[in-house]
């Protein structure tokens, strides 16, 4: 008897097909990673990272992620010397006493005459004090000759009044302490870089003294930082963004604590404000932004969409960041992607044409709600009938995903002529931030991380004016100690 089977070859060709088809999604994501890993490994400093939040479900590649050169205290070698039967006399601690000012500085002397009527008096001598003081190039020495006279009949005596420093008792005058501070925030040098500086003019200034001074400079225009601050918050479209700064803790095992810089821009007034905070979460922005009324444009970080369900608020995002990831999208679909980057262009296009031509808020939202708007409508809808054709774990994938997602806080700038299309301006701020870290590697303290948020906040506003930082900042430290406290916004950098 004939035995004969059917084979069902379609059946077998679909299982074969769907075999296929899953080998070549785990072949996309393992390139993808291997890509990844790559840039991590080999690329630019700005590709190069160490990822702090792990995926358990991620693949491990056995590849150990490079230790970054730092300063690592907690795991410093502790030596230890021991002397046995011997017994070290201690001897009481001399204070140097104040620093000697070398002889080979220029001296501008100023006699200061007293006030009142001297012609019955007699000239009994001169009190001296020296002032170390800089201009641009040169240090000098202000040495203040204040004249003594003894009043007739033993009426006492009277004396030339010596002027308000900065910083009372310190011998460096405003010109220095400007010069000091723009070196290290806005040229980014170190102030151990700055003490090799003066060694060579054989002025020999400690670190502890240069980081008393710089403190000392903060503490005096703290209540204009207050006073921008109040100023940035009572604006009612806001750039935020958020940087990490390395800070010195001796109490904890890496020697460093990882803060933040939580930075608020107002484009159209040009002020930007700086805020420390210990970490990245949500307490820092939210007690910030508690009585801020108005558009908050931000890069969409999962803490900026508690605002999202603020009424007060109106959140919008970033469209810079939804044209990286298709950037980087390109290798995965270079057709889907540059379709998308294509038509992002566009966009910028229509902003630069109306920059070009200086229009006004409102002529910029007309030429938006003509051209860019048919734009933006067709661009979403094709981005959502191609993702249902993609691979979600892609990168054409996920930046479909993200721009989606967001599509529209990305297209809300069309609203209003005085919104931006992406958060770039903010960006630019952080600039010396990221500049400051390749230098000094670290804050010494979160009191100093602190000190730091504030001068570049003032000196960010400079920035965005057009001010010369060393200027203002020398004038405002000359008459600060005396200006009245309720007229303190007057120094502000945009209002002197």
């Amino acid at each position: 008897m004939e035995i004969t089977t059917s084979i069902d070859y379609k059946s077998l060709y679909e299982q074969e097909c769907a075999a296929n088809n899953q080998l070549q999604i785990e072949f996309i994501q393992i390139k993808q990673q291997l890509d990844q890993l790559k840039k991590m490994i080999y690329g630019s400093r700005q590709e190069r990272f160490i990822p702090t939040d792990i995926n358990p479900a991620q693949l491990s590649l056995g590849i150990q992620a490079e230790q970054i050169a730092g300063c690592n205290i907690a795991e410093a070698k502790k030596i230890t010397y021991i002397k046995a039967n011997t017994t070290v006399e201690q001897k009481p601690l001399v204070h140097p006493g104040r620093m000697k000012l070398p002889e080979s500085l220029r001296r501008e002397e100023i006699i200061i005459e007293p006030t009142g009527d001297i012609s019955d008096c007699k000239k009994m001598g001169e009190e001296i004090t020296e002032v170390l003081e800089y201009q641009p190039g040169e240090l000098f020495v202000k040495k203040y000759v204040r004249v003594k006279y003894a009043k007739p009949q033993n009426a006492g005596v009277l004396i030339g009044q010596l002027p308000a420093r900065p910083i009372e008792k310190a011998m460096a005058g405003p010109g220095l302490l400007a010069q000091i501070v723009i070196d290290k925030y806005v040229d980014h040098l170190p102030l151990y870089r700055q003490m090799q500086r003066f060694e060579r003019t054989s002025l020999k200034i400690p670190y502890s003294t240069l980081t008393d001074w710089v403190g000392g400079t903060c503490r005096l225009i703290l209540p204009l930082y207050e006073a921008l601050k109040a100023e940035v918050l009572k604006s009612d479209y806001l750039h935020a963004d958020e940087t990490p700064i390395k800070v010195l803790d001796k109490d904890k095992k890496a020697g460093t604590h990882r803060g933040y810089y939580w930075v608020y821009q107002d484009s159209i007034k040009k002020i930007v404000f700086f805020d420390y905070q210990v970490s990245r979460g949500r307490e820092g922005p939210t007690g910030i932004l508690e009585d801020f009324e108005g558009y908050l444009q931000a890069d969409g970080y999962s803490v900026d969409e508690d605002f999202d369900k603020t009424k007060q608020i109106t959140l919008m995002h970033c469209m810079a960041h939804a044209r990286r990831m298709f950037h980087d999208a390109l290798d995965n679909d270079e057709q889907r992607a540059g379709y998308a980057l294509d038509h992002i262009q566009k966009l910028y296009t229509i902003e630069r044409i109306c920059k070009e031509n200086a229009l006004n808020f409102a002529e910029i939202k007309e030429v938006r709600q003509q051209r860019a708007v048919p734009i933006l409508e067709s661009l979403g809808k094709w981005m959502r009938e191609q993702y249902v054709q993609t691979t979600p774990k892609s990168a054409i994938g996920k930046a479909l995903a993200y721009s989606i997602e967001r599509w529209s806080k990305l297209s809300l700038y069309t609203e209003n002529g005085m919104l931006n299309i992406d958060n770039n301006p903010v960006e630019n701020s952080i600039r010396p931030v990221a500049l400051g870290r390749k230098n000094y590697l670290f804050a010494g303290s979160h009191e100093a991380a602190q000190r730091s948020a504030m001068l570049y906040s003032l000196l960010g506003t400079c920035k965005m004016h057009g001010i010369e930082p060393y200027s203002w900042l020398r004038n405002t430290l000359e008459i600060i100690a005396n200006h009245p406290i309720n007229r303190i916004k007057e120094l502000l950098p945009h209002h002197s």
